[in-house]
């Protein structure tokens, strides 16, 4: 019989509705069961594509015998980091101040009134690699609540009170500088991988919000160094296993430090961020190479994550079934690597000879079982076996995909399909973005403009939109405004940044992850550095920057500035962890520039001056096009045709050059340094 969890909406829950664990969504009733028995909750947190979240339930929840123990000595709440970024926060900080390290599942033992007192990760079901078993875990926790009940009381009081301590006040005095942002560049060339791109050892991360650091900042003061990282990352990375090289799109992580191997889920964040800072490579470099990776990722976007709403899901899930297994069951990445045998069998004995070749495969294999994840070290194998392979990869198994559409991760699609449309006159790509924007405003936004997190199916969900959420979607809705000319995503945005300080922000531009009037945990979650995505802090300065430099918003700017104060204290110290902040401090030391574009409807020459302003470099810039009479757009006021011709206008702080009506006159204007 299905648990509770048969009611949510979120696949991650969904796939635990029918374990013999007597789960729990979270809620208020699930502690007052836990009050009312006397005993502790089991808080288990993960999300649908994670790989050992499935091991874990497939060894222990789906077990009979560990399924009646939990029933008998806890109250079992499961929960989905992505509807619930504030839930997984706070007890994420807990896990890692107690062990050192954290990730998924996440397990945490806590009394009735949400205080923790024991911590994990994943647990197997006999001791291994010293971890002790789940079960072993679980007959020391219910022997320590019965027969040491003060001991857990007094450790969980403590760890409340700590967790409560830990509120981020402000970064420092003062906007990063020059001095700051020339210390972070250097902090990360020591970082730097010479040999294979990248930042740190295994496991790698895209470091996509670093590459967007450093393009900016070549833009802003020319450093070759910069740019070199910028590029060097981004070549290993497209020519690595990270990258699917027959469907495009990339994958969570490496584990290795050469991008050999990857951790196969897909995540729309991830393709969303890697999507635009391949595209704005390609529009510093020139590079055929970033070029092909943004429209493949793009693509990948469109094709295997948009949903029937018009948005996006949330990712794909790492396993699949394994055809050459005996038993079928789903595996890691089975539905992405080959072997030379399997590439004979599609190409032929030539072909696909060539195939492993050009991709790296070999006959140990550089994966499982003698399985090999393509790469492209140099050229690819051409003759169509790249389509051919794609073709035949498609009659597998896919790995399942999670639906659910997350507000934040869609509004990081819509801001990289808008630019990647227009840098590479793809207007598909612009409708993409634009009929995802329109869903999250139907179904996302509510009268008074506060933002649902998650939507399914075409069904909102029921938690509230968080402060990334918030900055990802303004974020989005500006790039779309730029893009397309449509004011009405200005305005989106403007309302959206309204919450943000009137309902997130603190004293002296301190920034909370939930609102003022949000569900109340622990401690009120706060974090400003950047991890997988822009952190909610970082993303709100940078749409907040934007929307001032749009508008000339007074309010906004000085909420954008005294949020960057993080940027100036921590930039120096660990620039890999604050790569957005940076970026939006780039922009900020820049102007950032302001771009008004006038002319009539339909007039060519207008149109090649806004493309020519979407394609420059100035980091942050901001673009407005339209009529000279239209009201769309504060940028446009006052600006008038140029002896009836169209004309661009180049301004920081509303005060504008000359206007130019050349592309050649307004790329000069728009060059790094001017």
């Amino acid at each position: 019989m299905p648990n509770r969890l048969a009611q949510a909406t979120s696949p991650y829950l969904l796939q635990h509705a029918d374990n013999p664990v007597d789960w729990w969504p979270w809620e208020p009733a699930a502690f007052e069961e836990a009050r009312r028995r006397g005993v502790p909750v089991l808080l288990s947190v993960g999300y649908a594509a994670c790989h050992w979240c499935h091991v874990m339930a497939h060894e222990s929840f789906e077990d009979d015998a560990t399924a009646a123990y939990l029933n008998e000595h806890f109250v079992s709440v499961k929960v989905d980091r992505e509807e619930r970024p504030d839930v997984d926060a706070v007890y994420m900080e807990a896990v890692q101040a107690a062990t050192g390290h954290g990730g998924w599942p996440m397990t945490v033992f806590m009394t009735a009134d949400g205080e923790p007192f024991y911590f994990g990760t994943y647990f197997p079901p006999e001791p291994r690699h010293a971890l002790p078993s789940f079960r072993q875990v679980l007959e020391g926790v219910v022997a320590a609540w019965t027969e040491r009940r003060g001991e857990v009381d007094e450790v969980a009081g403590r760890i409340r009170r700590d967790l409560a301590g830990r509120a981020f006040a402000h970064g420092g005095e003062g906007l990063p500088g020059a001095g700051e942002q020339a210390q972070a560049l250097l902090g990360l060339s020591r970082e730097y991988d010479e040999r294979y791109g990248g930042f740190g050892g295994a496991p790698k991360f895209p470091p996509s919000m670093v590459v967007e650091f450093l393009l900016r900042h070549h833009a802003r003061t020319g450093s070759d160094g910069a740019l070199q990282m910028a590029a060097g990352t981004a070549e290993a990375m497209a020519r690595g296993g990270i990258y699917d090289q027959l469907g495009g799109g990339f994958a969570r992580y490496s584990v290795d430090s050469e991008w050999i191997v990857p951790h196969f889920e897909k995540m729309l964040y991830d393709n969303a961020l890697l999507c635009r800072v391949y595209a704005r490579l390609w529009r510093a470099t020139g590079s055929p190479l970033a070029r092909r990776v943004a429209l493949e990722t793009a693509d990948f976007m469109v094709r295997e994550l948009r949903t029937a709403e018009g948005g996006f899901a949330s990712a794909l899930d790492a396993d699949s079934p394994d055809s050459t297994a005996a038993d079928g069951k789903p595996t890691e990445g089975a539905f992405y690597v080959w072997t030379p045998e399997q590439l004979r069998d599609v190409l032929g004995d030539e072909d696909g000879a060539r195939a492993a070749e050009a991709y790296g495969v070999t006959a140990s294999g550089t994966f499982e079982h003698g399985t090999s994840v393509l790469r492209l070290p140099g050229d690819g194998p051409g003759d169509g076996i790249r389509e051919r392979l794609f073709a035949a990869r498609e009659l597998r198994e896919r790995p399942e995909r999670d639906d659910k559409v997350v507000a934040a991760w869609n509004g990081l699609a819509i801001a990289a399909l808008a630019e990647a449309g227009a840098f590479f006159d793809r207007p598909d790509l612009v409708e993409r973005a634009t009929e995802a924007a329109d869903l999250l405003v139907r179904l996302h936004l509510d009268s008074s403009a506060r933002l649902t997190r998650t939507s399914k199916d075409g069904r909102a969900g029921t938690n509230a939109g968080v402060l990334e959420d918030y900055g990802d979607v303004a974020e989005g809705f500006l790039a779309l405004a730029g893009v397309t000319g449509e004011g009405v995503w200005l305005e989106f945005a403007g309302l959206l940044l309204d919450i943000v300080l009137d309902r997130f922000t603190g004293e002296n531009g301190t920034l909370y992850d939930t609102a003022h009037d949000a569900e109340q945990l622990i401690r009120r979650p706060q974090d400003p550095t950047d991890n997988a995505t822009p952190s909610g802090w970082t993303a709100a300065a940078g749409a907040l920057l934007s929307y001032a430099a749009h508008t000339g918003s007074e309010a906004h700017r000085t909420a954008a500035e005294q949020a960057l104060g993080v940027v100036r204290a921590l930039g120096p110290r660990v620039p890999r962890f604050i790569g957005w902040g940076l970026a939006v401090a780039e922009a900020l030391l820049d102007g950032p520039r302001e771009v008004a574009v006038v002319g009539a409807e339909d007039d060519p020459a207008a149109a090649e001056l806004h493309r020519t302003a979407l394609l420059a470099p100035a980091p942050g810039a901001v673009v407005a096009v339209g009529t000279p009479d239209s009201d769309e757009f504060p940028l446009l006021r006052d600006r008038p045709l140029v002896d009836g011709a169209a004309a661009a206008y180049v301004c920081r702080g509303f005060v504008c050059r000359r206007p130019v009506t050349e592309p050649g006159a307004l790329a000069a204007e728009l060059t790094p340094g001017d």
